[in-house]
C-alpha cells in the first residue's frame, strides 16, 4: 500500500502572510493541529497549535488582553512557521512512510508531486485506515492469536481448519505480539460458529489467546 492510496487529498492550506488569529480559528473550526503553509501553489512551511501557543505565551507575556489579541492579530504564520517541512511522495509505502514520521518525530507527511502538495497523511489516517481495520478495531467478532504459529506449514494447517467452519475472515497476519513475544498468526473472524472454530484450532495443539469484541 502507498501513500496515494491513504492520504487525504482536499488538502486545507494557508498562505504565508495569514495571521496567528486565523491560523488558530481555521484549526479550532476544523479541529486540525497543523497546518501546511502555501504560497503561490509552492510548499513553504508548516504551521501546528503546538506552535502557536508556545508563541503566545512566551513571546508576548509583556502584554494586557488587548493588546495580545491585537498582536495576535497583527503577527503573521510566516513568523513562527517551520521552514523544514517533512514531505513524501505518493508512491511511497506506507511502512517507509512511517519509519519517516516516527525518525522525524512529525505527526503529518506532505505529499508532494512535481512540487505540488497532492495530499497530506497524519497519524490519525494511519489508524483510522490502516491499523483499525487490521486490528479490528470497533469491528465485531472474534480475534484469536496462535503462538508459534508463522511457518507457512502452520499457518496453512490452522487456516485449512477455520475454513470448515461458517466464519468470515475480516483479518489475517503473522506478527510478534509483545503481549506473549511469540510469533503468532492473528485472526479476525465473525460468524455464527466463531467459537467453535476457535476450539477446533485449539485442538491441533497450539496455544490459543482469544478476545471477543
Amino acid at each position: 500500500m502507498i501513500l496515494a492510496n491513504v492520504m487525504t487529498t482536499n488538502v486545507v492550506s494557508i498562505p504565508s502572510n495569514t495571521t496567528l488569529a486565523e491560523a488558530r480559528r481555521l484549526m479550532d473550526a476544523r479541529d486540525y493541529s497543523r497546518l501546511p503553509v502555501i504560497d503561490k501553489g509552492k510548499l513553504v512551511g508548516m504551521v501546528s497549535k503546538n506552535s502557536l501557543e508556545k508563541y503566545g505565551p512566551s513571546k508576548l507575556s509583556s502584554y494586557d488582553f488587548h493588546e495580545l489579541a491585537y498582536m495576535l492579530n497583527k503577527i503573521q504564520v510566516k513568523e513562527v512557521m517551520h521552514r523544514d517541512v517533512v514531505t513524501a511522495s505518493p508512491d511511497m509505502y506506507i511502512d517507509d512512510a512511517i519509519a519517516l514520521v516516527q525518525s522525524k518525530r512529525v505527526g503529518m507527511l506532505v505529499v508532494v508531486e512535481k512540487d505540488s502538495v497532492v495530499g497530506v497523511v497524519t497519524t490519525r489516517d494511519v489508524f483510522f485506515r490502516i491499523v483499525n481495520p487490521v486490528f479490528g478495531v470497533n469491528t465485531p467478532g472474534q480475534r484469536i492469536y496462535v503462538e508459534n504459529c508463522s511457518a507457512a506449514a502452520d499457518v496453512e494447517k490452522v487456516m485449512g481448519v477455520i475454513k470448515n467452519f461458517k466464519v468470515k475472515i475480516l483479518a489475517q497476519f503473522c506478527a510478534i505480539i509483545p503481549d506473549f513475544n511469540k510469533n503468532s498468526l492473528v485472526v479476525q473472524m465473525d460468524g455464527p460458529e466463531a467459537s467453535k472454530c476457535v476450539e477446533a484450532v485449539k485442538k491441533l495443539g497450539y496455544t490459543v489467546n482469544e478476545k471477543a469484541h
